[in-house]
């Protein structure tokens, strides 16, 4: 019962969301029937932030896949580029496919406040996702100049400038951390596009889905709402999508 009132307090933000768990178990249920492809034959790639609650709560399922390999940086940006989209594709089986998950992550509390978690160990809560909070407090408070990107906070000062990019968007917004996320995604879905159409894979399929990644509570779990379920087939670069099946 207290699964289900968590699920309904997320979903009053993203009402296409699910557990975690369940967003892996269906994923590779889809994947199964659809393509034929077991877990041991899926290359699994992950674009997410490297904040240390999303390795909390990952889901133990996606470890059926081969990998991760982690694309992500801060708030899921793929900094590992080209180079490292190219590295984890020549580890793929050349009977399987490439799995690419990508998503900017946010956090809810219990009682439904967005861009905060209460983190194991800790009495108040903190923001999630930390990054993405702190490039929209320099948003709000004008202190992000144009194509500052420095070596000592790289990472940071590239999420800094796509801000800036959508900044009335996410000034007249009605939460402006929701909608920062979101135009998080859209940056990470173009990224990830370009990225893909210059890497080279010795396989059947590329799989990619995109999503928001929802942090819980210390004690809620994580959730996860779908954006994008899609496969390329490389031999005819057909793109079908599979959202429908999964939802």
């Amino acid at each position: 019962m207290m699964n289900n009132l968590h699920l309904q307090t997320v979903q009053k933000w993203y009402p296409n969301a699910k557990t975690t768990e369940d967003t892996i178990n269906k994923l590779l249920d889809v994947i199964e029937n659809k393509l034929g492809l077991k877990p041991n034959l899926l290359m699994h790639a992950d674009s997410m932030c490297c904040d240390d609650v999303n390795a909390i709560q990952y889901p133990p399922r996606a470890y059926e896949m081969l990998g991760p390999f982690h694309m992500g940086g801060l708030n899921g940006y793929p900094f590992a580029g080209i180079t490292g989209m190219n590295a984890f594709a020549h580890h793929v089986p050349e009977d399987g496919a490439v799995v690419v998950f990508y998503a900017p992550h946010i956090g809810i509390t219990k009682d439904g406040t967005i861009g905060e978690i209460h983190r194991i160990g800790q009495s108040e809560n903190s923001a999630c996702c930390g990054a993405a909070k702190g490039a929209l407090g320099k948003l709000l408070n004008n202190q992000i100049e144009a194509g500052n990107i420095t070596d000592l906070d790289y990472q940071m000062n590239t999420i800094e400038q796509i801000f800036l990019k959508q900044e009335e968007r996410i000034r007249s917004a009605e939460n402006q951390i929701f909608e920062a996320t979101e135009v998080m995604y859209e940056a990470i879905n173009e990224r990830i596009e370009t990225l893909v159409s210059k890497a080279n894979y010795p396989c059947k399929y590329v799989i990619l889905i995109g999503a928001i990644f929802i942090n819980g509570d210390k004690d809620m779990g994580s959730f996860c709402s779908y954006k994008r379920f899609d496969y390329i087939d490389l031999e005819t670069r057909k793109t079908t999508s599979l959202m429908s099946e999964f939802l």
